[in-house]
């Protein structure tokens, strides 16, 4: 599953005008709503996941790097942070498996396959390469949902392993 997360955006050009008006209470009003949606969301879809998984894994996502990049705006928007929070208090109520695994080259690699092809995006400079074919096996990938079958994997083979969780 997807989460299309885009609260801010939706209201910046509305912020905009009440900044430049200064209208101090509008802005704080504003703030408060991108906040309840985002909040909403994150709390419905944490619930949906928990619900419909016997175990969720999720990527140790380093949003700190990628705040100092041209996307700071959208990785803030996102509230990565604030999902794994839910995902993790509501997985151990539910009794779920829950834990962190490594991310590393999980957009590159390909999860058919299993190989860092050449047509892979790579690093910073690739964000903006949002689908990509693998040169190896001829796949077809959506970065996200590439990147979410490869940490899927990862924190089967840790279960399989029996490696604790971080």
């Amino acid at each position: 599953d997807k989460l299309e997360g885009r609260w801010y955006r939706q209201h910046e050009l509305e912020l905009a005008k009440a900044q430049r008006a200064r209208k101090k209470k509008r802005v704080k009003a504003i703030h408060a709503k991108i906040k309840n949606q985002r909040k909403d969301a994150l709390h419905k879809f944490s619930t949906e996941m928990v619900r419909q998984n016997a175990a969720i894994f999720v990527g140790d996502v380093a949003s700190a790097k990628l705040v100092k990049t041209t996307m700071a705006k959208s990785t803030l928007d996102a509230g990565w942070a604030m999902l794994k929070t839910m995902l993790e208090q509501k997985s151990h109520q539910a009794g779920v498996v829950f834990e962190v695994v490594n991310e590393a080259y999980s957009t590159q690699t390909c999860s058919c396959c299993g190989v860092i092809p050449a047509s892979s995006p790579k690093g910073r400079a690739g964000l903006r390469i949002r689908e990509w074919t693998c040169s190896e096996c001829g796949a077809v990938h959506d970065r996200d949902v590439n990147a979410a079958k490869n940490i899927l994997a990862a924190g089967h083979r840790r279960l399989a392993a029996g490696i604790p969780a971080l």
